[in-house]
């Protein structure tokens, strides 16, 4: 490979803090980075290498920031990075989006082999830590291979456990190391290096991904056309399809439409001044405002009389068509276990309002008292539901009528009477409504139902709180076509049984 040039001019910089305080930057997604040209980059490595200022320099692209919004640790610890670089065609998009130009790509992997040269030409050392066991001597051999004057004066595999970290600590700061590379991935890289910077002597520390396996043979990268088109995602997610369909598959799509949101909310932040200028604006914006308020209050009243007209005519039909089945069942209950055919039990309706809820039983008659004995044995681990896979108190019948819902079929009942609705979230039980966090109270904004998301998602394949983020989502998008569509899933959910327990 032939040498690449670095910027012959001295930095007027003195250090990381002045050298990030003249960068321009831009800002996604809560995060921001230096949008800068690569020369004023690598300059800016050149002065931090000499000034010797402890740095951490972290890169961030669509999956990154993606992260970073669901990650407050991995944001803060972004924000506390005295560098960070734009990565990727989705940050590219993403700058365009907010009327901006990114004026370089500048990925960890691309200019690995321009920091070797900085490295090399200033005399200084460089240590590289992560990836698989075998791999960071690979890409030191290759590395040498190309800048034969670096001196890498130390390789370890990231795949060491927490009582082994100070000695790997202490062996970075007896190798004299100046620049730290470390390979552990998103965002466990970043977070470690801020974790452990105050004990490092290094001078930059570098967060670089996937860069080891590129350079040591582990993963090839994409031809170069079709890295300048933006489009590498698609040949890392040809080659680790597994590994990276949700990433690219979920997440790009996922991020554009963050990005959208962000920029079409920051217009409307730079309009606020104007749009509040005179009287006349203010005052129509307040019209407006009330009459839209208005339709959402009365959508909602009309969705509310259309749904009780629906849940009443389909209660009455489902009743009368399965009213043979109830009663095969009933009289299959009542001949396997001595107690009651049905099952009542107190469960918070519409806004945590306490009725009887019906089912047909499906355990022995006191499972109520044997539960306090088998609660170490529960399976769920969100620890608000009670589930055991091979519950020793439900019965053959029970389990089978269990298995397909059947046992559900007496809240028609409810659903006559008021109580419940056909589609709507699984009323609780007040013990798990004290473990409720504040969001998943949203759930009791609306009448239970016998089929909601979640049952048609995976009923108890699902924890509690992925259940009751279904049901928070379909509090704010109910519509009575939704409901329609839900009750058809419904169908096949039941019929074969997937998730109940």
């Amino acid at each position: 490979m032939s040498q690449l040039s670095l910027p012959a001019q001295s930095s007027p910089l003195t250090g990381v803090r002045a050298s990030k305080g003249q960068h321009a930057f831009s800002e996604l997604l809560g995060v921001s980075f230096s949008n800068i040209s690569l020369d004023d980059a690598l300059e800016s490595l050149t002065v931090l290498l000499k000034d010797q200022s402890p740095t951490n320099l972290f890169f961030v692209n669509s999956h990154c920031l993606n992260v970073s919004f669901d990650t407050p640790e991995y944001r803060q610890a972004l924000k506390r990075a005295e560098l960070v670089f734009p990565d990727g065609s989705g940050v590219a998009m993403g700058c365009t989006m907010n009327g901006e130009t990114l004026k370089h790509n500048l990925n960890g992997t691309d200019l690995f082999p321009l920091i070797c040269q900085l490295v090399s030409s200033q005399g200084k050392r460089l240590y590289l830590l992560g990836a698989t066991p075998g791999t960071p001597q690979r890409v030191a051999d290759w590395a040498t291979s190309q800048f034969p004057d670096l001196n890498i004066v130390g390789t370890q595999h990231g795949y060491f456990t927490p009582e082994q970290e100070p000695a790997i600590i202490d062996d970075i700061n007896r190798s004299g190391a100046d620049v730290l590379l470390v390979a552990m991935g998103v965002p466990t890289q970043e977070l470690w290096l801020d974790r452990v910077r105050p004990q490092l002597n290094t001078t930059l520390n570098v967060a670089v991904g996937g860069l080891f396996d590129f350079y040591a043979g582990n993963v090839s990268r994409a031809p170069l056309w079709l890295r300048q088109r933006g489009c590498e995602w698609i040949w890392r997610l040809l080659q680790e399809p597994q590994r990276m369909w949700q990433r690219y598959i979920i997440g790009n799509p996922l991020f554009a439409l963050r990005t959208r949101y962000e920029s079409k909310t920051r217009m409307f932040i730079k309009e606020i001044p104007d749009k509040f200028a005179d009287e006349s604006r203010r005052s129509r914006l307040a019209w407006q405002a009330a009459c839209k308020r208005q339709v959402h209050s009365l959508r909602l009243t009309r969705l509310s009389s259309s749904k009780r007209a629906a849940d009443v005519a389909l209660a009455c039909a489902a009743l009368l068509a399965l009213l043979p089945l109830l009663f095969f069942v009933a009289v299959a209950i009542k001949l396997e276990s001595p107690g009651p055919v049905f099952f009542k039990q107190t469960r918070a309706g519409y806004r945590g309002r306490p009725f009887s809820m019906w089912k047909f039983r499906s355990m022995v008659a006191n499972a109520e008292a044997l539960r306090s004995e088998l609660e170490e044995l529960n399976e769920m681990s969100d620890g608000v539901t009670f589930k055991i896979k091979s519950d020793p108190r439900i019965t053959r019948v029970g389990a089978f009528i269990r298995k397909y819902s059947i046992d559900e079929l007496p809240q028609f009942f409810n659903v006559l009477r008021g109580e419940m609705s056909i589609v709507g979230p699984r009323p609780g039980l007040y013990s798990e409504l004290t473990k409720y966090n504040i969001e998943q109270r949203y759930r009791l904004d609306l009448k239970p139902g016998l089929t909601s998301e979640w049952v048609v998602a995976g009923r108890n394949e699902l924890s509690f709180s992925e259940q009751a983020a279904l049901d928070i989502a379909y509090r704010k998008h109910r519509s009575f076509f939704g409901d329609l569509m839900l009750m058809i899933k419904t169908v096949p959910a039941l019929l074969l049984g997937r998730g109940a327990s």
